[in-house]
């Protein structure tokens, strides 16, 4: 019999750096979590900056300074701040030559490895190739480039990407999470129940994950005693 899972949802960004370290402070706690095999993790689609038009030929440095209002001066001192902060998960940051990109077609691809059991990994490649290589996460070649070194079917996951598949995948996620009042990334739902909003410590996540799982599993053992399938 098929071993039951519960379902972790993130509603992340491709861009969004918290949404990547709170990637890593999350499996930190998973680590720890001694029934991690029976935990299942759905990454869902939500756009910071749904209207953004990829200029390859424009870096973050500038982006952020027109964005903030400050001198470029400004926004390199902050973007050094960023990844000296992030070292303490162990990610390094090259947002220097960072191309700030629409992340739709990266939601898409997501969405396509989903169905390979892949999601995470190519949530992992993506989130590198932004943030520390400077690869122009909205450039199809670049995607289909990024997917086949994960392993995915470099003709699938190029024929996905040059028409429209799994674009109403992304919206369909982006329209839940409005439903649901989600109004910023990273956001994390245990078992459609308990919520954490933010890159929030490893043991915070990991308390949320055993409270949530114990309620999961006594739900299902309820569940079980009324005739239904059994963990």
């Amino acid at each position: 019999m098929e071993t039951k899972t519960m379902k972790v949802e993130i509603w992340s960004d491709i861009t969004c750096m918290y949404c990547y370290t709170a990637k890593r402070k999350f499996e930190s706690a998973l680590s720890q979590f001694k029934d991690k095999n029976k935990i299942e993790v759905v990454w869902k689609s939500f756009e910071l900056a749904p209207d953004l038009k990829t200029d390859p030929d424009r870096f973050f440095p500038a982006f952020l300074a027109e964005l903030r209002g400050i001198s470029l001066e400004q926004s390199r001192e902050m973007i050094d701040g960023v990844a000296n902060m992030v070292k303490e998960v162990g990610l390094e940051f090259n947002l220097h030559k960072s191309i700030p990109a629409n992340s739709f077609n990266a939601h898409r691809l997501s969405h396509l490895a989903k169905h390979s059991q892949m999601q995470d990994k190519t949530e992992e490649r993506l989130f590198k190739a932004y943030f520390t290589e400077g690869k122009n996460i909205d450039d199809i070649p670049t995607l289909v480039q990024l997917a086949t070194e994960i392993g995915l079917d470099t003709s699938a996951v190029k024929k996905a990407l040059e028409s429209t598949d799994y674009a109403n995948q992304v919206k369909a996620d982006i329209s839940e999470a409005k439903e649901a009042g989600i109004t910023s990334v990273p956001f994390f739902i245990f078992n459609a129940k308990a919520t954490i909003s933010g890159a929030q410590e490893s043991k915070v996540f990991l308390q949320t994950l055993e409270r949530a799982f114990e309620l999961w599993q006594a739900e299902e053992t309820q569940s079980c005693e009324i005739g239904k399938d059994c963990i």
